[in-house]
């Protein structure tokens, strides 16, 4: 990966790193699938009116907008909002990159190599420390929601394989126009008419601000740098830089929402800098070219 690419990558694991506060401030003033719905809508009007709609065939598209987009944030958002920390989030989602890899193989048939298995090894068990090293509960609801978000991410990131290369900010405006409809649907179903009404009446600038956030940063920015990363190199190559979302995740919640984490788990964040450099670097780590 080149030093512009890594860059990339860098900004957007900063710009996700940050998400899961904004995410908790957002659903302060707004219930979780509203929040989805503002989001998306912000995300693609009036951006749809000055970018040109991909070449990419609907189907793709439409599947593409279903899980990456309306998947994992209805999980996302539904775990928080019942209590999922912001920090635990950033962790338990992470299984993302997991998910891909074994996407990727079954229905890409990309091969897995030696520092790939290896790498996700050492990571797993940095995962695992920063998960289990105490100071938060998280409630099996919340853990099995972020899991599910964790899954639709992936399946979303086979979509992008599966499109090649196609104008990205394109893509991500036009499938935001997707997710507002199954979001508006369950937000009608799951928090009704006069919830809506009263969050929308009483929206506060910190909701507001949050959902730019979430719109212009998290996602227009954040997923056109992901996809053309995803259609530069082998996901099992990509997925696992997501795995620094969860230190910037740890550390911002704990400055800025003042949840405690462990020094066990700063342990696992080690790990995870070191399952990343297995990885990606590899076969440079061990002198072959």
């Amino acid at each position: 990966m080149n030093r512009q690419d890594l860059g990339s990558a860098l900004l957007v694991v900063l710009v996700w790193g940050m998400n899961f506060v904004v995410i908790k401030v957002g659903l302060h003033g707004l219930p979780p699938m509203l929040l989805g719905a503002l989001r998306f809508i912000l995300a693609a009007v009036p951006a749809i009116f000055f970018v040109r709609r991909p070449a990419v065939p609907w189907r793709l598209m439409l599947a593409y907008g279903l899980t990456a987009a309306f998947g994992q944030f209805a999980f996302l958002f539904w775990a928080m909002s019942v209590g999922m920390p912001a920090g635990a989030a950033s962790v338990v989602l992470q299984a993302q990159a997991f998910f891909t890899i074994a996407f990727a193989a079954l229905m890409l048939g990309e091969r897995w190599r030696a520092q790939h298995v290896v790498g996700l090894l050492i990571a797993a068990v940095g995962l695992a420390l920063i998960a289990e090293g105490g100071g938060q509960d998280m409630n099996a609801v919340g853990f099995m929601l972020t899991l599910a978000a964790a899954a639709s991410w992936a399946a979303g990131n086979i979509c992008m394989k599966k499109i090649g290369r196609v104008d990205l900010l394109g893509l991500i405006v036009w499938s935001s126009l997707i997710p507002p409809l199954p979001f508006a649907l369950a937000s009608l179903v799951f928090e009704g008419p006069d919830r809506i009404g009263h969050a929308l009446a009483n929206i506060e600038v910190s909701s507001l601000l949050a959902l730019a956030y979430l719109a212009f940063a998290a996602t227009l920015l954040g997923y056109s740098l992901w996809g053309r990363l995803l259609t530069r190199y082998p996901a099992a190559q990509v997925a696992p830089l997501s795995l620094l979302v969860p230190i910037l995740g740890i550390a911002s919640s704990s400055l800025l929402l003042h949840e405690h984490f462990a020094r066990l788990q700063w342990l696992g964040a080690a790990f995870v800098l070191g399952g990343l450099l297995v990885n990606v670097y590899g076969p440079r780590l061990i002198g072959r070219q």
